[in-house]
């Protein structure tokens, strides 16, 4: 007995739909051809460039107050998460 695929999806149509599951059970199914979207390499890099500074611009930006503000809620929720299971 085949496998469906998890990628692919079945009909909606009552007739349709048995004719696929009739075709996956007998191997008759044609396989799914997984399409990847090709990335603009350009648009890859300028992300890539944004995200590779923009932590040390933000931390740079705050005061000590500030970090350490966000710093203790952070630990806060980590605490309460821990506590909470």
């Amino acid at each position: 007995m085949a496998i469906r695929p998890q990628n692919k999806k079945l009909p909606r149509d009552t007739n349709q739909r048995a004719k696929s599951i009739v075709d996956i059970a007998t191997g008759e199914a044609e396989e799914p051809k997984e399409t990847v979207p090709e990335k603009n390499p350009a648009a890859v890099e300028l992300g890539r460039l944004g995200g590779l500074k923009g932590g040390k611009a933000r931390a740079a930006k705050l005061t000590p107050e500030k970090r350490k503000e966000i710093a203790k809620k952070a630990a806060e929720a980590r605490w309460k998460k821990k506590q909470g299971e």
